[in-house]
């Protein structure tokens, strides 16, 4: 495909890294420029041009723009009316993302993590989950979702990763104050946590987990005396 990027940040360079590969033409925007030099360095069908460039090059464009300043960027851009749009802009419906780029179409809000660079990622998507699945489905897993408000219900419960990635750099700091090899103790950490929860639903964890007496049951019945699932839950409602 003929693939654009506007506003190439740390997410949208991502994206682009996770499919470099796979034969398409890309045209990053210099708004990021670092990112953008990175990419075309790296990347032979990886080039840079401005905003309409990227436009006037691309069938299938990404938005990685921050919302609050996607309408004066993209209202100075002249669309096609066969083109295609996949907005990454957590804070932007796929509504109001689709009236900023008319007559083009904003078909798909779509929600990449990091990890999308190697694959093995989940995405949350609205909208084309076919489009979306030709681009990321060989490697990442498509999560459909059927409207606006799952989009934002899924959005608050995703943040549930910066808490349990701080849970594991503070496990990790603890251990490593007691063992010689500190980045193997976070790196059995993390391996840890991602290979017993990929393939096993969280509850049957838990409960395989909940040998009476046992470190991890101590351990997860101390943290919910201090009030865990509260705090959680609290969160939770907040971001909502």
């Amino acid at each position: 495909m003929r693939i654009g990027v506007i506003g190439c940040g740390t997410i949208a360079s991502a994206v682009v890294r996770g499919i470099a590969g796979d034969g398409h033409s890309i045209t990053v925007s210099e708004r990021s420029s670092t990112h953008a030099n990175e990419l075309a360095e790296s990347y032979e069908n990886v080039r840079i041009g401005d905003n309409q460039a990227v436009v006037d090059a691309s069938d299938v464009i990404f938005l990685g723009l921050i919302a609050e300043l996607a309408p004066d960027v993209l209202g100075a851009l002249q669309f096609r009316e066969d083109q295609r749009l996949i907005s990454f802009m957590a804070a932007a419906t796929l509504e109001q993302a689709d009236a900023m780029v008319r007559p083009a179409r904003v078909v798909a809000l779509m929600m990449p993590f990091p990890g999308i660079s190697n694959g093995g990622t989940p995405i949350m998507v609205q909208g084309d989950t076919e489009l979306v699945g030709q681009l990321f489905g060989a490697r990442n897993s498509i999560f459909p979702l059927k409207d606006g408000t799952e989009m934002a219900a899924y959005l608050c419960a995703q943040a549930v990763l910066s808490p349990v990635a701080r849970l594991i750099s503070d496990a990790a700091g603890w251990l490593g104050e007691r063992i010689s090899d500190k980045e193997q103790g976070e790196a059995f950490l993390r391996e840890l946590v991602v290979s017993n929860l990929s393939e096993t639903e969280s509850a049957a964890l838990i409960e395989a987990l909940n040998t009476p007496g046992g470190f991890n049951q101590r351990l997860r019945l101390h943290m919910e005396a201090s009030g865990m699932d509260e705090a959680l839950r609290v969160g939770l409602n907040r971001l909502e």
